[in-house]
């Protein structure tokens, strides 16, 4: 099964949230690379690659 690399962006930005949360993880700029990571994801996932 080949993955996009927008899945594989995707799934680690969902796993990063769940563990900042329950860990109550967090560094200076997280929201920023969060929010970088969020949105190459779905670019990524929409020109379908």
């Amino acid at each position: 099964m080949k993955r996009s690399i927008g899945v594989l962006l995707l799934g680690a930005w969902l796993i990063l949230t769940g563990l900042a949360h329950l860990l109550h993880f967090s560094f200076s700029g997280m929201g920023t690379v969060m929010a970088i990571l969020a949105t190459a994801s779905g670019v990524m996932i929409i020109l379908g690659l």
